[in-house]
Order: C-alpha cells, then structure tokens, then sequence
C-alpha cells in the first residue's frame, strides 16, 4: 500500500475526518470522539507557527477511502545548547487497530522520518508509551534523558511531554546536552 503525504493546513473536509476517525480509534478516550480528533487536528494546522522553509505534514496509508495508517510531523524549533535547532516533531501516530501487525505502523513512521534521514531535519522528537517504546528502538530510535522544558508555560520548568517516553530519531548525531527547551505546548 503506498503512503500518501498530505499537508494537514490544506486537508479537504474528508481527509481531516478520515484521519479523526482513525485517531479516535486507534486511542479511544471517553468524551473524545472522531468528531473532536478531527477539529484537534484542524486547530492545530491553524495554530502551526512552524519555520517558513518547512510545512507539516501527514503520512498516511488508505485502503479505499479509509485511512488504515496515520503519522504526522510538525516541525519546530527547540532551544538547546545556547542554539536554535529545527526538528521533525513526530505526532499522531496510528494504525487501525484491525489491521495491525501487518506493518503499517512501520510504513507511516518511516515515511514520516524520511526528512530525518534525506537531512531536512537533524533529529526527529516525539513521546511515547512504554508499550511502543521497542517499536521505535527497532526503527532507530532512542529515549531522550535530558531534560524538558516550555519555557513559554506558566511553569516553565514542568515537563510539557504526558507519555512515560520521550524519544528521539535517529539514534545518532550531534544531540544537545542539558536542559530541552520546546519553545511551546508538548505535541
């Protein structure tokens, strides 16, 4: 199945429901329907203040008009080091749960960490469960021990990441040490 890439500033009112619909099911969460996936997903494409030389993008896999597999990456800078670093945040990432171990998980996120490896973007930057967490180890990954910080947050030195994991990709390269400074809301 190939992967389609679509800018989600851009999506027709079916592919951003496409996509809702797949989050919700992919992470079910009481009082949060397809319906509200779909107009986080809209609002965040609104909200997107990202470097100009680089656009958000969805990855996804459809079997007929449905989406099966989705991954997102926002880019965004970070502060770290005395330094501005543009990075690949990886977000949103899902296969529909009827579907799964057929390798389209892996699909998505190596097409969404393409940048990553053609050099667009020296890392990508993302949270994640313990549960996918050697997912992301095959695929290169590693877990990120410095650490987090919005400065731009009421409190600045809370952690802006709600997942058990904060991981980044690829495994190698010049990270940053100390303090990771997102400049703004975890994703």
């Amino acid at each position: 199945m190939p992967v389609e890439t679509w800018d989600p500033r851009f999506l027709t009112p079916a592919q951003a429901a496409g996509i809702g619909e797949l989050i919700a099911r992919v992470w079910p969460k009481p009082n949060v329907d397809a319906a509200e996936r779909t107009r986080q997903l809209a609002d965040a494409a609104l909200r997107w203040r990202g470097p100009a030389s680089h656009g958000p993008r969805c990855y996804v896999v459809r079997d007929d008009d449905r989406i099966v597999a989705h991954a997102a990456i926002w880019p965004r800078q970070i502060a770290a080091d005395g330094r501005r670093l543009t990075l690949a945040g990886l977000s949103r990432v899902g296969a529909d749960p009827a579907l799964r171990g057929r390798g389209l998980g892996e699909l998505v996120v190596r097409a969404a960490l393409a940048p990553v490896d053609d050099g667009e973007f020296p890392f990508a930057l993302f949270q994640a469960s313990r549960r996918v967490q050697l997912f992301y180890e095959k695929i290169g990954a590693v877990i990120v021990d410095n650490p987090i910080v919005n400065s731009l947050a009421e409190d600045p030195t809370a952690n802006p990441f709600w997942d058990e994991v904060v991981m980044r990709y690829p495994a190698d390269g010049d990270w940053p040490v100390g303090t990771i400074d997102l400049l703004g809301p975890g994703f």
